[in-house]
């Protein structure tokens, strides 16, 4: 079971803080639930109302930026999805992360920008952070600027 105040404890540790759930700059909603599995939507490198990072890697950011941008969009949708299902300790365990990197065309290792998002998972909840499928994807451009968008599914207890 996951225990929410080591998840907190981890997050420190790595110079991450936990933010209130996001709220979207959309029309739809941060996050949702169908039975045992709940879904973010794309979440930003936010930190407050401001885009931690900006740019596109090949052409203004540098890897180990990109990354830390994954880590914090990966802990903005962790905190909508347990807003959305009210805590952390119902996680069961992560399923599906999806990354979409912003980068030149000439740019080829959109997989580790996605690895900051999966070391991280991997740190707070351990194999059911670890354990799970992924897409990384190139893209030419997020909104905001922002250099990289990451989604999250879980499998949830009740």
């Amino acid at each position: 079971m996951i225990d929410p105040a080591e998840v907190l404890r981890r997050l420190e540790g790595r110079g991450l803080t936990w933010p209130a759930a996001p709220v979207p700059p959309g029309h739809y909603v941060a996050a949702f639930v169908h039975g045992d599995v709940a879904e973010t939507a794309g979440h930003l490198p936010f930190t407050g109302d401001v885009v931690a990072v900006t740019g596109r890697l090949g052409d203004g950011i540098d890897l180990a930026a990109a990354v830390r941008a994954a880590e914090i969009a990966t802990v903005n949708a962790l905190s909508s999805l347990a807003d959305t299902i009210g805590g952390l300790e119902r996680i069961v365990r992560i399923v599906r992360l999806r990354g979409y990197v912003v980068a030149t065309p000439d740019f080829g290792q959109h997989h580790l920008v996605t690895n900051g998002a999966s070391d991280l998972l991997g740190d707070l909840f351990g194999d059911a952070g670890a354990g799970h499928v992924r897409a990384s994807v190139g893209i030419t451009s997020l909104p905001f600027d922002a250099p990289v968008e990451i989604e999250l599914s879980a499998v949830i207890r009740p």
